[in-house]
């Protein structure tokens, strides 16, 4: 009697840790699939980052570009305009006509 008593328990914890295998495969299914779908959108929204950071150093790198550009025209214009004065000097006349030449 003790025998089929120890094997009926041996049985039942058997089906118990079974079943407990099952449901913990389950949420470990789960759990990858979680994960799965978070490293998906995390990689989206890294791209997306990636391509905002691209386009405002482009619109950085386009300002600057700018920026050096007008400086370059105010510069030739303030050398052109030292030109004609140091010219206007020599010649003894006025900046507008050493311009003129």
């Amino acid at each position: 009697m003790r025998k089929i008593i120890l094997a009926a328990a041996i049985v039942g914890a058997a089906l118990t840790v079974s079943a407990c295998s099952e449901s913990t495969e389950d949420a470990a299914g789960a759990a990858v699939d979680g994960a799965v779908d978070d490293t998906a959108a995390n990689l989206d929204n890294a791209g997306a980052a990636v391509e905002g950071a691209a386009d405002d150093a482009g619109a950085a790198v386009e300002g600057a570009a700018d920026d050096v550009g007008a400086a370059v025209d105010t510069g030739a214009d303030a050398a052109a305009a030292g030109a004609a004065a140091a010219e206007a000097e020599v010649q003894g006349g006025t900046p507008s006509q050493a311009a003129a030449d």
